[in-house]
């Protein structure tokens, strides 16, 4: 079976800055890869370019078999097939949440604004905010929010679930109320790629865990080893400061 995301050779430059530099990775389907690394080191790049929210400047990816270049119609059938969450929720303030859920279906599939609000509804109750689907953005907390926005991309029923640091905007009291969706979505068998510092989740719900640093893949190992025994100096010192801070 071909796997799920296969990158090689990543290159994306910003003027003089390389912000990936030659990134192989390989994400098969069920898998959960957790993204981590400092400021800077290309992890929010590396997973913006998956579905070419950035356009890479060198090497190859390939999504669900269809390669991403210059041929637009090969993105819309990757962007079909992988939903995104971002830091910032992306939410429209002036629709209900149910709204915020059915309108991407309607206007990119071509749904029925009744199948689209029905299926909204069953997505709001899997992220356990149903009884919000009548008000908007602004009356809800961060934690609700980026839950509308998960069930938002889950409507699009992708294969793909990708993530940047979709709890580094929340207040910590939030944060535990969407790992625990995310959480239930890993364990429902969703491919997902996953950049956070929120190492406990890594822990919990990562296949592998990757680390990153000045736009390469340093170090790639099971959550078992990640923790206990990292072969990479850059990998070590990284973890002694996140989990002293933690």
């Amino acid at each position: 079976m071909s796997p799920a995301i296969a990158i090689r050779e990543l290159d994306k430059v910003y003027g003089e800055f390389h912000a990936l530099r030659g990134v192989d990775l390989e994400v098969s389907e069920r898998e959960r890869v957790v993204i981590c690394g400092p400021s800077g080191s290309g992890k929010s790049t590396l997973i913006r370019c998956i579905n070419q929210l950035e356009r890479h400047d060198g090497g190859a990816i390939v999504v669900g078999g269809v390669a991403l270049g210059d041929d637009l119609r090969n993105l819309d059938a990757v962007r079909r097939e992988t939903g995104m969450v971002f830091q910032h929720f992306n939410l429209f303030p002036h629709l209900t949440v149910l709204e915020n859920c059915a309108l991407p279906q309607i206007l990119s599939r071509g749904a029925r604004r009744a199948t689209a609000e029905e299926k909204a509804q069953g997505y709001l109750a899997r992220v356990r905010i149903t009884e919000q689907a009548g008000k908007y953005p602004g009356q809800l907390s961060g934690g609700q929010q980026q839950r509308v926005a998960i069930a938002r991309a889950l409507c699009m029923e992708p294969r793909i679930m990708l993530f940047d640091e979709p709890t580094s905007a929340l207040d910590p009291e939030m944060i535990s109320e969407v790992l625990d969706v995310m959480v239930d979505l890993a364990e429902a068998g969703m491919t997902m790629v996953v950049v956070t510092h929120e190492m406990g989740f890594a822990r919990k719900v990562a296949d592998r865990v990757v680390y990153m640093e000045a736009g390469r893949i340093v170090e790639t190992a099971p959550p078992d080893r990640f923790f206990s025994a990292p072969r990479d100096d850059r990998t070590r010192r990284f973890l002694s400061k996140i989990l002293k801070g933690s």
